[in-house]
C-alpha cells in the first residue's frame, strides 16, 4: 500500500511478535507504520542463533495453536503456504526421560497414547485421559472464545454474562496439579501432563487449571515446526508487512515515548532524533517500557513489584556427531518435582535436580545442523533476577543469585542426566557452546528482571487484572505483548495484535478491514453450503424413546380412569 500525506501514522516500538503482527494489520488498514527495533534482527526472543552452519532457536521452538497462526496470515488476505513457510509436525510430540531408566511419549497417535497410560494406570487409565482429554478441550475452546478473542479493557470486562457463565467451568481457581490429579491416579502420569505449565512460566503447583489447555493443543493438534527455524514465521509476516508499506528501523533504540497534552505524539531515539506520529504501539518489555519509556508514574513503580514469570539458562551446543537417542523434543522431570519448582519460584535459584527441556532441531529439519551432526537448545528454567541490577543480592531474599556457578551446575546436571538416562554423551559430542542467562536476557531484549514470559500467569495477573492494552492515562499509546492482554507465547501474542490492533482503529474511525471473529470453517453454515454439509441439531429423543414416552403416558392414562391410582399419596400429602 502506497503511503500519502494523508496517511495516519504509527510508530511501533520492538520488532517481537506481537509488533510485527501489528504493524502489519495497521498498514493493511491503511496506517503509514514505522517499526523500531533496537537490535539488528527481528523476532525478539523468537529469533534464530547461527554459528558455523549450526542454527538454533534463541526461544521459541515448537508452534503450537496453529490456526492462530493461520489465522493471522488470512487476516493479511494471504497464508502460510503462500508466504514460504512449511510446518513439518513433530512426532512424536516429546520423550519424557525418568531416573528410574523409564520414559513416556507423548502423542498424538491415539493408539500410542492408548498403551502408553494403560501401561502405568491400567484399562480405566485411558479413560480417565479421555476426561482429561474432554475437560482441557473445554478449557481450550472457551478460552479462545471468551478469553483470546476479547479485550478486557476494565473490570466490567469480567462482568460480561457471557463470561461469568463460563467461568467456573475453566477452573481458575484450582492448579493444573490438581486438575490433573483427578483424572491420573499416579505420580508419574500427573506430572506427565502438568510440566507445561513451564511454558507460561509457572509452577504446576501454581498454574490456574485453565492452562491444561496447553495439553490439550499438543495432544489434538500436534507439535509444529516451521522449516529453517521458527523465525520464517516472524520474517514471512515482516515481508507481508513490507508489502503494504511498513518500515523497518533496526539498530535503532527508542529513548522515549513523547507525551504532549495527554497523548502519545510520536517518539524520540536515542540518538537525540524526535519524529512524530498519530499513535504509538509498544511492543517493548511492558514494565521496561513504563520505567523507561514513559513519565515516572505510580503504574510503573506498582508494574515493578507484580510477580514476574521465571527465567532460563539456554545452551545452545553444536555437536560434531548425530545423537539418534535424543527426539526433536525432550524433557528430563526433576525427582523431587515440588521441590524443583519452589527452587525456582520461591528461591529463585537453580534447584538441585532441575526439570529441563532438550530440543534437537536438527532431528526434524537437518537444516538446522552441518551433515551427520546436531544442534541442540537445552532450556533450564531458574528464577528471574531479584533486584534491578542484576547482581542476584536483594535485601528482601537472602538467596545469592551466583550466575557463573549456577551456568556451570546447570552445564554439568543436564549432560550427566542426560547421558544416565538416554545413553547420549553430549559432552563427548559438544564443539561450541553459546549461553543465554537471565543477565542477557534482560540486556538483549530489555526484560524485565530477565523473566523470559513477561509477567506471571496467575489468576490476578490475567483478564482485567493483568495491564491494559491502551494507557489508563495517555491517549494514542497501545500495547501489545507478553505481559499485556491475553498474555504470553507466540500464538496468544498474535491473537493480541489482532485485539489491539482492532481497538486502535476503533478508536480512530478506521474500519476494520478482517473478519473480527474466528475465520469459519468451511461447511460450518452460510450461502452456498451442500445439504450434506450442514450442521444439523439431532433431536433431542429419539423415535424409541418418543414412543416409551407416548406408551408410559397411554398407560397411565388407562390406571387413572379405572380408578386405579385413587389414594396413592393420600397419607403422604395429609
Amino acid at each position: 500500500m502506497g503511503k500519502s500525506s494523508e496517511q495516519k501514522t504509527a510508530f511501533v516500538v520492538g520488532a517481537g511478535v506481537g509488533g510485527v503482527a501489528t504493524a502489519a494489520r495497521l498498514a493493511k488498514a491503511g496506517f503509514n507504520v514505522t517499526v523500531f527495533e533496537k537490535n539488528d534482527f527481528t523476532g525478539g526472543r523468537c529469533s534464530l542463533i547461527h554459528h558455523d552452519g549450526y542454527r538454533f532457536d534463541q526461544g521459541p521452538s515448537l508452534l503450537l495453536l496453529p490456526h492462530l497462526f493461520r489465522e493471522t496470515f488470512y487476516d493479511l488476505d494471504t497464508s502460510l503456504e503462500a508466504e514460504g513457510v512449511e510446518l513439518l509436525k513433530c512426532e512424536p510430540n516429546y520423550n519424557l526421560w525418568f531416573s528410574d531408566g523409564e520414559s513416556f511419549e507423548l502423542s498424538t497417535d491415539q493408539a500410542r497414547m492408548k498403551n502408553e497410560v494403560e501401561k502405568w494406570e491400567g484399562k480405566d487409565g485411558f479413560e480417565r485421559y479421555l476426561g482429561f482429554l474432554q475437560e482441557s478441550h473445554r478449557h481450550y475452546e472457551l478460552s479462545v472464545t471468551h478469553v483470546l478473542r476479547k479485550n478486557f479493557t476494565s473490570f466490567f470486562s469480567m462482568a460480561r454474562l457471557s463470561f461469568l457463565l463460563k467461568v467456573l467451568a475453566l477452573h481458575p481457581f484450582e492448579s493444573i496439579y490438581s486438575r490433573a490429579s483427578k483424572y491420573f491416579w499416579t505420580e508419574r502420569l500427573r506430572r506427565v501432563f502438568t510440566f507445561g505449565s513451564m511454558y507460561m512460566g509457572m509452577s504446576p503447583f501454581d498454574a490456574p487449571g485453565t492452562y491444561s489447555l496447553l495439553q490439550y493443543t499438543e495432544l489434538a493438534e500436534g507439535i509444529w515446526y516451521p522449516r529453517g527455524g521458527f523465525h520464517r514465521v516472524i520474517s514471512a509476516l515482516v515481508k507481508v508487512g513490507e508489502r503494504l508499506g511498513v518500515t523497518y528501523r533496526l539498530s535503532t533504540p527508542v529513548a522515549s515515548v513523547t507525551i504532549s497534552n495527554g497523548r502519545a505524539t510520536g517518539v524520540t531515539l536515542t540518538t537525540g532524533e524526535s519524529l512524530s506520529a498519530d499513535l504509538v504501539v509498544i511492543n517493548a518489555d511492558l514494565v521496561y517500557a513504563y520505567n523507561n519509556l514513559l513519565p515516572p508514574s505510580s503504574t510503573a513503580s506498582s508494574l515493578s513489584k507484580r510477580a514476574a514469570s521465571c527465567s532460563s539458562i539456554s545452551f545452545y551446543w553444536a555437536l560434531d556427531r548425530q545423537l539418534p537417542e535424543l527426539t526433536t523434543h525432550n524433557i528430563f522431570l526433576a525427582d523431587h518435582y515440588r521441590e524443583s519448582f519452589d527452587s525456582i519460584f520461591k528461591q529463585h535459584l537453580i534447584p538441585d535436580q532441575p526439570s529441563f527441556y532438550v530440543n534437537v532441531p536438527s532431528r526434524i529439519d537437518p537444516s538446522a545442523a552441518p551433515e551427520g551432526k546436531d544442534s541442540v537448545v537445552v532450556l533450564v528454567p531458574v528464577g528471574h533476577l531479584l533486584d534491578a541490577t542484576g547482581t542476584g543480592l536483594s535485601p528482601s531474599n537472602p538467596y545469592n543469585q551466583d550466575w557463573k556457578t549456577m551456568v556451570s551446575k546447570a552445564r554439568e546436571t543436564v549432560i550427566s542426566t542426560v547421558r544416565n538416562r538416554t545413553g547420549a554423551d553430549i559432552g563427548a559430542a559438544l564443539v561450541h557452546e553459546i549461553v543465554n542467562t537471565p543477565m542477557s536476557w534482560k540486556e538483549t531484549f530489555n526484560l524485565d528482571k530477565g523473566a523470559i514470559l513477561g509477567l506471571s500467569h496467575s489468576f490476578f495477573n490475567v483478564l482485567s487484572f493483568r495491564p491494559k492494552t491502551k494507557h489508563p492515562k495517555y491517549q494514542d499509546l497501545f500495547f501489545v505483548g507478553a505481559s499485556t492482554h491475553p498474555g504470553t507465547g507466540v500464538p496468544i501474542c498474535l491473537a493480541g495484535a489482532k485485539i489491539t490492533s482492532e481497538q486502535v482503529l476503533l478508536e480512530s474511525g478506521v474500519r476494520v478491514p478482517w473478519t473480527t471473529g474466528e475465520v469459519v470453517a468451511k461447511g460450518i453454515s452460510g450461502e452456498g453450503v451442500k445439504d450434506i454439509d450442514r450442521i444439523q441439531t439431532g433431536p433431542v429423543l429419539s423415535n424409541v424413546h418418543i414412543g416409551i414416552l407416548v406408551f408410559m403416558l397411554l398407560v397411565l392414562s388407562l390406571l387413572w380412569k379405572g380408578n386405579v391410582l385413587e389414594g396413592v399419596g393420600e397419607g403422604t400429602w395429609r
